[in-house]
């Protein structure tokens, strides 16, 4: 395997993974919706995949540093492969309404709890491959992310373009094959720090493990201030991928454009990533994150009043764009904030505490949809993400984003 061999290894893994999943956020939904047309239904499947990741992200974090990245990847995902591999199983072996929203839910929900592992394992994997390969982790970091967002390009068109044609069952057949396309992958993967990790700076007890991951990210003011806006816009902007869109366009029967939207998202988002390796050089962190916080808050705003699809599609291409460059961000603070051994963990905090808002997002979105209407709705959650730009402009943890991090791992 050349020097670049590794990292095209883990962005080729990350892509086959993404890409199921992005199918898996078209047809979950889909197939609760299809049934009776109820938002409170598709609340209770999105939340069924949003509750487990709270407490999975922590546990993948500890997993990842505890077992080996390269090990913890493919498992990962192998058992993401049968939980969505089981719908159409179910559904040949005792019918199509033997799919009902309760084993909706529990397969969403068991997807979702083994799905940040892989996630986490190939984001900790970036550092060593990015230095093999000669690149700047900010370079690194954004081919990654844009690779990600490239998934979600693809994921939810295949998704949308599959359920027309062969329907919401059968097309979980293809999202378990993109999962097994990403084990084979890694299966390849030869990478220092990717395989048997070293215990010796690790707790004996897994669960101090994680309290020492949560510790370093609370005494860390610039993970801390992150956590928080992550934190509350994930909350408030899951329901609009998750349950306000999806019941949008089902009601009007339109599965591919439902597709289209999700597909702006992500190829702005592939956009503004890949750009970011050019922007760093020209704009700082936080002038970044605070352009991408407000002008979600303002798009959100303009999408509540309900615009024809054209305006929707552009608006969302809008958000990903300038969100695109967030993740990279994200990853750069944490890779070179924590040290090897801690690495793991502190994303897993991080992701969990960017995921703890969004089951209270869901609980309120769906019957608020269902009694007040989706515009109602969309405006109640733009509402809270415009006042979250004002609080970031003035948080002044957020102004050690382009602060030299000194020695890894060091609290700032």
């Amino acid at each position: 395997m050349g020097k670049r061999g590794p990292v095209f290894t883990i962005l080729f893994a990350a892509l086959m993974a993404g890409t199921g999943n992005g199918i898996s956020m078209v047809a979950f939904p889909w197939l609760v919706l299809q049934r009776n047309g109820s938002a409170v239904d598709a609340s209770i499947v999105a939340m069924a995949g949003t509750l487990p990741l709270l407490v999975a992200t922590l546990i993948a974090g500890a997993a990842v540093d505890y077992l080996g990245r390269r090990r913890v990847s493919m498992i990962s995902d192998g058992l993401s492969a049968l939980s969505v591999a089981a719908v159409p199983v179910l559904a040949l072996s005792f019918g199509v309404d033997s799919v009902n929203v309760g084993v909706l839910a529990v397969l969403a929900a068991l997807g979702a709890f083994f799905d940040p592992a892989g996630m986490t394992a190939r984001e900790t994997m970036l550092p060593e491959a990015a230095r093999r390969a000669d690149w700047t982790l900010d370079h690194a970091n954004s081919v990654y992310e844009a690779v990600f967002n490239l998934a979600y390009i693809v994921g939810p068109g295949i998704g949308g373009l599959l359920i027309a044609t062969i329907g919401g069952v059968n097309t979980m057949w293809v999202t378990a094959g993109a999962f097994v396309l990403s084990i084979a992958a890694i299966l390849t993967l030869r990478l220092e720090g990717a395989g048997k990790p070293d215990l010796e700076h690790l707790p004996e007890n897994v669960w101090a493990g994680i309290v020492e991951g949560l510790k370093f990210v609370w005494h860390n003011k610039v993970l801390r201030g992150l956590a928080f806006v992550d934190l509350t816009v994930t909350g408030l902007y899951m329901p609009m991928e998750s349950v306000l869109f999806p019941k949008y366009f089902t009601d009007r029967n339109e599965p591919a454009h439902l597709g289209w939207v999700l597909m702006a998202l992500s190829l702005g988002g592939l956009i503004g990533a890949l750009g970011y390796a050019v922007l760093s050089k020209v704009m700082s962190k936080r002038a970044t994150m605070l352009t991408a916080v407000t002008t979600l808050g303002v798009a959100v705003t303009v999408i509540a009043f309900l615009p024809p699809l054209p305006m929707i599609l552009a608006l969302c291409a809008v958000v990903g764009l300038v969100y695109g460059p967030i993740a990279p961000i994200y990853n750069y603070v944490m890779q070179t904030r924590a040290p090897a051994h801690l690495r793991g963990r502190v994303v897993g905090v991080m992701g969990s505490l960017a995921y703890a808002a969004g089951p209270l997002g869901l609980i309120l979105a769906g019957p608020l949809a269902d009694t007040a209407g989706l515009q109602a709705t969309f405006f109640a959650l733009s509402a809270p993400m415009l006042l979250v730009a004002a609080i970031a402009f003035v948080m002044p943890s957020l102004r050690e984003l382009d602060r030299d991090p000194g020695p890894l791992g060091s609290s700032l």
